[in-house]
């Protein structure tokens, strides 16, 4: 695309209108490279850094992200030295995309795949404590206060863990389904939290990334994401 007009640059995203972004220049609100754009302003979107009420904005021509269902046994690798399928045979092999962060080999359910590499390190770096949900179906009765250990933290062999909530859905006589947010990505850690108040996880599905669903994706499925959608993960990554 090369150098142009930051409200052309920022319409071609498919972010909003030029007329909309035309408005948040006027109104101050987009700076690139640190400086507060005016109308006029000309920027080149492979280099550029085009932020919106203080949030970066994907402004580079071929930028995608992909929701996922990771089906369980498969990783959330772009290779597999042992050959098993991995999520990018999932989605389209161009342009090319990675993981943003990783769900392991048993568990299943949303994951994102991405060639925006500020997206990734924002969603996937411990600062930004953006929030995953879990559904755990869990062997045995768990109880009100197993599910707060959850909450107020467990030892780890790799240190403490702790959810940022963990509520019961559903009890029965031997099974209880379980949903929990973390902040954080350890391998395994979900399941080894488990396992230290007693219970084995039979199931691991994560329903929720940084607020960010879809409840008509099934297993091997997936869907590109809307540009709205995309700043809602930038947002959520913020601070």
């Amino acid at each position: 695309m090369g150098v142009d007009r930051l409200q052309k640059v920022i319409s071609h995203a498919g972010l909003m209108s030029r007329r909309a972004a035309e408005d948040l220049i006027r109104a101050g609100r987009i700076t690139v490279d640190g400086t507060i754009a005016i109308l006029g302003d000309r920027c080149d979107p492979e280099a550029a850094e085009v932020l919106v009420d203080g949030l970066p904005i994907p402004v580079a021509p071929g930028r995608v992200t992909y929701l996922v269902y990771k089906p369980p046994g498969v990783v959330s690798t772009a290779s597999d030295p042992q050959g098993r399928p991995t999520v990018v045979e999932l989605v389209p092999s161009d342009p090319r995309v990675h993981p943003v962060g990783r769900l392991d080999a048993d568990s299943e359910g949303l994951l994102l795949l991405s060639n925006d590499g500020t997206l990734t390190h924002r969603l996937t770096h411990p600062s930004y404590q953006v929030p995953k949900t879990y559904v755990v179906l869990a062997d045995g009765v768990v109880s009100d206060a197993a599910v707060a250990m959850l909450r107020s933290g467990v030892t780890l062999d790799d240190g403490p863990a702790a959810a940022v909530s963990a509520r019961v859905l559903d009890r029965s006589r031997d099974r209880t389904l379980v949903e929990v947010v973390m902040t954080e990505g350890r391998n395994r850690e979900v399941r080894r939290m488990f396992d230290a108040i007693g219970h084995r996880v039979i199931r691991l599905v994560r329903t929720a990334i940084a607020g960010l669903s879809d409840r008509t994706l099934k297993a091997g499925e997936w869907r590109l994401l809307e540009p709205d959608e995309v700043r809602s993960l930038y947002a959520a990554a913020g601070s």
